[in-house]
């Protein structure tokens, strides 16, 4: 099946079996079956969650097995992963899996001796630096723009980008403030083959939240995603809410363990006070709710635009 945008060549797409390499980044509830699997017919990377738990995964990648022949992969939380998660990945046939919260070594030589491609998110040169020696494939660079939780490292994607692909030869894939083919082409510029792409995606049609969560995407500006939780060594990135208020100065109050149970509430259900909601930076440059195919359309058409006009307004002849 030919896929409907201009296909890339370099090593993430020639790894993943992809024509464009743009992720989407695999949110709990938020990449359900819909989303992943509209961003996989694009040509694009799907991730499925792993952090739905056992049953719920098994499911969803029964119905993905159902709705496309395409590759995708499965995101593996190590902190949180169901000890049985690298089984029922290997029974489902997952050629590709990214690894993040948490240590690179639990999962990564079984999955590798199984001929599963691994990549690893790392928010500092020396998690990638770590994950490089355990052997992955290749890197998910991790800037602290994004949302949810962070590394204990606020290490901006402007910085951290250039600083690991200038000292380990992998293919990575950047996160973090990525919405568009402005950003894309921007951290190609400093050395990714590929983006992975939350807070846009959520603000998709297909994503699996509450319409007020999108719209509250809308609506906020650059300075509503703010940086909760850093006093305990558990940083979050989420929209600023009555609710976040009091967890922002230093305090023995611990946002994640008090608020984490009612997230389902606010993302489900849409009740923007009970829970936290994982957003990134890039909130303030996200005008409107799209489909998942649209973005991404509309992401490599300006990627391509982007690299032309600067060649052509900064060069003579």
């Amino acid at each position: 099946m030919k896929s409907p945008l201009p296909a890339f060549d370099n090593r993430i797409t020639r790894t993943l079996g992809v024509a464009v390499p743009i992720a989407n980044a695999p949110m709990g509830t938020v990449a359900n079956p819909e989303l992943v699997s509209a961003v996989t017919a694009a040509g694009a990377i799907g991730l499925v969650p792993g952090s739905i738990g056992a049953t719920r995964a098994r499911a969803f990648l029964e119905r993905m097995a159902e709705t496309t022949n395409r590759p995708f992969g499965v995101n593996i939380p190590v902190s949180f992963a169901d000890p049985g998660m690298v089984d029922i990945l290997l029974e489902h046939g997952v050629r590709f899996v990214t690894t993040s919260s948490g240590p690179v070594a639990p999962y990564t030589a079984r999955l590798r001796e199984a001929g599963v491609t691994v990549f690893h998110v790392v928010t500092s040169l020396e998690t990638a630096q770590q994950a490089a020696d355990a052997g992955v494939d290749g890197l998910i660079v991790e800037g602290s723009e994004g949302g949810g939780l962070r590394g204990a490292t606020e290490i901006p994607l402007m910085v951290l980008l250039p600083l690991i692909t200038s000292r380990i030869d992998l293919p990575v894939i950047a996160a973090g403030g990525i919405v568009d083919g402005v950003s894309m082409a921007a951290a190609f510029a400093l050395g990714a083959e590929g983006v992975q792409m939350g807070t846009r995606m959520l603000a998709s049609a297909e994503a699996g939240v509450h319409a007020n969560l999108k719209q509250a995407v809308v609506s906020a500006s650059e300075a509503e995603s703010i940086m909760i939780n850093r006093h305990n060594q558990r940083p979050l990135r989420v929209l600023r809410t009555a609710t976040t208020r009091k967890y922002e100065a230093p305090s023995q109050l611990d946002a994640f363990r008090d608020l984490i149970r009612d997230v389902p509430r606010l993302y489900e259900e849409g009740d923007m006070e009970v829970g936290f909601a994982s957003v990134g930076q890039v909130s303030g440059r996200i005008d409107q709710v799209l489909p998942a195919a649209e973005v991404i359309r509309r992401t490599v058409a300006e990627f391509g635009e982007v690299i032309g006009r600067l060649s052509r307004d900064h060069f003579k002849g």
